[in-house]
Parts: structure tokens; sequence; C-alpha cells
């Protein structure tokens, strides 16, 4: 039997302009997430368009460290071809560096704002990761971050439906459809996140556990991949920086709740 041919990867034309599925998949998922950080805020007694106004300087800082994090560790061949260091279009992004310039963009914008960062960043942390299990139907559609080659067997004894299937198959072979594990897990975080708002937490502790969960996902998932951006050739990055951020996140939660403990303990002796 033939198999069937994968989904289209452009949505349509406009004249001489061509629009992705990648891009569509990529603003609804940031679209979405400002409309649930907004009104969270709003909750929260934050003014009104708080996330919306942020977004305009998150996502270019996102967007330009995404690519120079992904330009720097593809250096060999950026270095010989340099004009293609700029052209993003043809692919070639980090969700890693994505994070290290939304949250450079945001300690500005807290600060400008005086707005407390950990209160603005566990607010936007369930938008963040439901954005991010969005996005990765992006990779799906560009047929992209899969994993190694399976039997098309192992993929209908997981029940997939049979676009999904379809789509795996590429030049001849199926992989390993990791962009919907990392999905799937992403959303189970975005749930947890959202039922630790109900919880009285320290300030922070939700971003943080976005953190620590994230990056555990991360790390085994990425393990699977075939496209991971290499670190001296012998360690993938992005599980490097999965480990740092697990660490860091673990890390501060442990040292704000003992700093709280001590804190209330200095309050009760005084």
């Amino acid at each position: 039997m033939p198999e069937a041919a994968a989904l289209d990867r452009v949505a349509f034309q406009l004249g001489s302009i061509t629009v992705y599925w990648y891009g569509i998949i990529i603003m609804a998922g940031v679209v979405l997430g400002i409309v649930l950080a907004n009104k969270e805020g709003a909750r929260q007694g934050l003014p009104k368009d708080t996330f919306t106004d942020l977004i305009f300087i998150a996502i270019p800082m996102a967007l330009i460290f995404a690519r120079l994090y992904y330009v720097l560790f593809e250096w060999d061949y950026y270095f010989k071809n340099p004009a293609k260091i700029v052209a993003i279009w043809q692919g070639g992004i980090a969700i890693h560096g994505a994070l290290i310039g939304g949250t450079i963009a945001a300690i500005w914008y807290a600060k400008r704002k005086k707005i407390p960062f950990l209160k603005l960043a566990d607010i936007a942390a369930p938008s963040l990761i439901l954005g991010q299990a969005i996005g990765r139907w992006g990779n799906f559609m560009n047929q992209e971050a899969h994993g190694g080659v399976v039997a098309r067997t192992f993929l209908e004894n997981l029940y997939l439906p049979e676009f999904i299937i379809n789509q795996m198959y590429i030049d001849g072979l199926y992989y390993h459809p990791t962009f919907l594990y990392e999905s799937l897990w992403n959303l189970l975080i975005f749930t947890l996140l959202i039922f630790l708002r109900k919880k009285k937490l320290i300030q922070g502790e939700i971003f943080f556990s976005y953190l620590i969960f994230y990056s555990i996902g991360r790390f085994f998932i990425e393990g699977m991949r075939t496209d991971s951006l290499m670190l001296f050739d012998i360690i993938r990055m992005a599980q490097v920086v999965s480990l740092v951020l697990l660490i860091i996140g673990i890390f501060m939660i442990i040292y704000r709740r003992k700093r709280q403990n001590n804190f209330s303990k200095s309050e009760e002796v005084m």
C-alpha cells in the first residue's frame, strides 16, 4: 500500500509571500499565552495589558537569542557562510536561547515597571509552557525535531492517528515523534502549574517549578532526537542546559524557603 503524502508545511500564499503553518502555530501559542497571562495578571492586581506590552520586548529578544544560541553551536557552518546567520526563515532557532532572551527582557521590563520579576515570572510560566506545547506542532508540520528511526508498527502500537504516523514518514523511513512526547509532557506541566497557583507558595516557586519539570522532560526527550546541538561533539547542549536549569530551580526553591523560615524565626524572637 503506498504511503500517504505528508501534510503541506505551507498554509497559503499572499502574492510572493509564503505563509507557513509553523509561523501560524507559533503565533497561536503566543496569543493564547498572552490572553492567559493578562487574565491572571489582572487577577493579581497588575495593569490590564502588562503582558501585551511585555511581549513586544520579549519576542524580539527571544528570537535574537534563540538564533544566536543556534548559530554559536553550529559555528563551523556559519563561519563559512556568514550571510546565512540572519536567514532565520531557513530554520535554526533554539528554545533555550529564546528562554534566556525572554528572561533578560522580562527582568528589564519588571525593573522599569517596578513589578517584582518573580511575580511576573510566576504568572507567565503556565503561558510559556503552554506556548511550547503548542509550538511543537509547528515542528510536526515541518517534519523536524523528531527522534531516531522506528518501524511503522511501533507508531501504530502507540495508537497514534494516521495523520501523525504519515507525517513521521520522512525520506522512506519512520521516526520517533519526539515533538509529540514533548508537547504532551509540556501540557502535563501546564496542568501542574495551574494547580500550583491554588497553593500557598513562596513567590517564584511556580516559575522555578516550570524550570525543574520542563528540564526533566527535555533532558530525556533530547536524548532521543537526531538534530541536537552538540557541545565539543561529545554531549548534547540541551541536556547540559537542562541539568543547569534543573539545579538552579531546585536550589532556588530550597534557598528561598530556608531564608523565609529563618526570617520567620527571627520575627518570633523579636
